[in-house]
């Protein structure tokens, strides 16, 4: 493996690891939009703290799948880099 699919799969990684929390601030984004425009209540802290809160739990439970994610590919680095290191 070369320097881009190094590259490349860190990239993989870093999205892995990110869209889910995304997709999650989304969906709360989503749902209180819909609250806003059917109550007409539009100040923006109603849509920042929640956001805030719910990522923040979902990012907590799901902290040991990022972290073995982050484990085996840091493992895998340190692989190639030994490997690297004997040519």
């Amino acid at each position: 493996m070369d320097l881009i699919g190094i590259a490349e799969n860190t990239v993989k990684i870093i999205l892995i690891l990110g869209l889910p929390s995304l997709m999650v601030s989304m969906v709360i984004g989503l749902i209180i939009s819909v609250f806003q425009a059917v109550t007409q209540v539009s100040d923006a802290s109603l849509s920042f703290v929640p956001k805030v809160i719910f990522v923040s739990i979902f990012v907590l439970i799901s902290l040991p799948w990022i972290g073995d994610n982050i484990e085996s590919y840091t493992q895998d680095l340190w692989g190639m880099i030994l490997l690297f290191g004997q040519r």
